[in-house]
């Protein structure tokens, strides 16, 4: 399956090229995604005047122009399904890729999307088919939303509950952590050591 990272800044904080171990988060992210045995090739969707900055990090930047992010997936979206994450997530686990992407295979639903208990979504670490996707985006932006979150609104969904996965293997928590400061930085450096101790590729 084709991954899409989104490294499409909407707010000034928001930094995919913060550095992680010296190297940025949104080249750890694009590593991690490939790692995943279900993942053949890596897109990631760039603002259009940031391309050169990107090219010096990822493998394939796809550079648009847009408001937001909900704008910059759909003109970037691929013509086949796709896994979804966004390009400040570098503690994702490929295990819980494969697990998502075969579940998608196997149900064939028009989004497969991790929840919380609480009923919160992780939009940006799903599998989507594209062209539901592409009428979900344009049905959102039609009824004037700006947040990608709102899609799921207009999408037939499959969810699958984060904290049962957990239980049977906490490290799942881990990819939804998303550096966004320095805090989270320390944070995700100390977890890459401990990973690389017990033979973590990174």
């Amino acid at each position: 399956m084709l991954g899409v990272i989104l490294a499409f800044p909407e707010k000034r904080w928001e930094n995919y090229t913060l550095p992680v171990n010296e190297e940025p988060i949104v080249r750890l992210t694009e590593r991690r995604l490939l790692t995943a045995k279900r993942i053949h090739e890596v897109i990631t969707i760039v603002r259009r005047d940031k391309l050169k900055t990107y090219s010096l990090h990822v493998s394939n930047p796809v550079p648009v122009t847009a408001r937001n992010k909900m704008e910059a997936l759909l003109k970037a979206l691929p013509d086949e399904p796709f896994f979804l994450v966004e390009g400040n997530m570098p503690l994702i686990m490929p295990f819980l890729v494969n697990y998502l992407v075969g579940l998608f295979y196997e149900n064939e639903p028009e989004a497969l999307i991790p929840v919380w208990n609480d009923g919160s979504a992780e939009v940006f670490h799903a599998v989507y088919e594209q062209d539901a996707l592409r009428d979900a985006i344009e049905s959102a932006l039609a009824e004037g939303y700006k947040s990608f979150s709102r899609v799921i609104e207009f999408l037939d969904y499959e969810p699958v509950s984060i904290e049962e996965l957990a239980k049977r293997n906490p490290k799942v928590m881990l990819s939804f952590f998303r550096v966004r400061n320095s805090l989270d930085v320390a944070f995700a450096e100390k977890t890459i050591e401990e990973l690389k101790a017990r033979g973590e590729p990174f």
